[in-house]
């Protein structure tokens, strides 16, 4: 037991010693980081498992039309996860508000350490979050694919209408100019 209690010593030293190298004073949570994508591997892995368990179908791929559907869907999800102010009761346990940074998007800086910290940092990210919902669609387009279809396809939709009513702000803009 001895040498097993010594050897975690010393991983938990060099792990240490390694992110004190990494971030140079910086609070970075790199246990956190860790944490994150372990939880999301263990995701992809149960989905897989249930997948096979359930003897089901998987696509060879997507048509190009899904993808590029579920592409603008997964950036319009993401946005509202990480941006939208009615989300914000979602993102508040995480989050300090920091403003608005354009029409209806909040800017939110992740608060704590720890785990807090990279639950923090993760949804108020678009990029970081998008993984995570492209997977939840991926995995809809297996379990429940005519749901998913009508989610991809709203999504679209709604990123469309952001589309106008920029477009239409914009033409406002230059009128009063």
């Amino acid at each position: 037991m001895s040498a097993l209690t010594d050897l975690k010593s010393r991983v938990t030293g060099l792990a240490r010693s390694e992110k004190d190298r990494y971030s140079a004073g910086e609070e970075r949570p790199l246990g956190g980081y860790a944490t994150a994508m372990a939880v999301y591997a263990a995701v992809v892995g149960a989905l897989a498992g249930l997948t096979r368990a359930t003897r089901r179908e998987v696509p060879d791929g997507l048509a190009v039309p899904d993808v590029l559907l579920s592409a603008v869907a997964t950036h319009k999800l993401s946005r509202l996860i990480t941006k939208d102010p009615v989300t914000s009761p979602l993102r508040a346990p995480f989050t300090v508000y920091q403003g608005q940074t354009g029409p209806a998007e909040l800017k939110e800086d992740a608060r704590g350490r720890g785990a807090q910290k990279t639950v923090g940092e993760l949804i108020t990210c678009p990029f970081c979050i998008d993984m995570w919902v492209a997977t939840g669609l991926m995995a809809g387009f297996i379990y429940l694919p005519r749901t998913t279809r009508l989610a991809v396809d709203t999504l679209a939709v709604l990123a469309g209408a952001d589309l106008l009513q920029f477009g239409y702000s914009w033409l406002q803009e230059r009128e009063q100019s």
